[in-house]
């Protein structure tokens, strides 16, 4: 929210006392923020997290991301295959079946670079929350999204 919709009042003002309209902009804001400096490396937020993920746990297969990210299985197929048309994964076969997903060097390397960028957002993330507030931040977003 920029500070003129901040310093107008009107109808906004009851919108500005709403919770859900709030946490909307603020997410909203973040994730436009995240957006561009991911771009920065040619990579979108669900690549980033795709990234992350295969980090943690080398071998993991695209229905597991999946059901992470809350992502359908038709739209993990694009991910995977945009992800390991840039070299930056590889498919090894575990069954007839599946494929574990790793990363490729050229993988790790742009998902440290993520890593670096995911950082230094959160960190200034934060810095834009009031000190007495940032310890509750993490664990009242936890409480709303697993209520959901």
């Amino acid at each position: 929210m920029n500070s003129k919709s901040r310093s107008r009042s009107g109808p906004a003002d009851r919108l500005n006392e709403r919770p859900g309209y709030l946490l909307k902009r603020a997410a909203a804001s973040a994730m436009a923020d995240l957006s561009e400096r991911l771009a920065a490396i040619d990579l979108r937020q669900v690549d980033a997290s795709t990234l992350v993920l295969i980090d943690e746990k080398p071998g993991i297969i695209g229905s597991s991301i999946g059901k992470i990210l809350d992502i359908r299985g038709a739209n993990m197929v694009p991910l995977i295959r945009k992800l390991e048309d840039r070299d930056l994964i590889e498919r090894t076969p575990i069954d007839g079946k599946s494929n574990g997903l790793h990363l490729t060097d050229k993988g790790k390397q742009v998902c440290r670079e993520a890593e670096a960028i995911l950082a230094r957002f959160e960190q200034d993330l934060m810095a834009r929350v009031p000190a007495e507030h940032r310890e509750h931040l993490a664990p009242a977003l936890l409480a709303i999204w697993r209520q959901s």
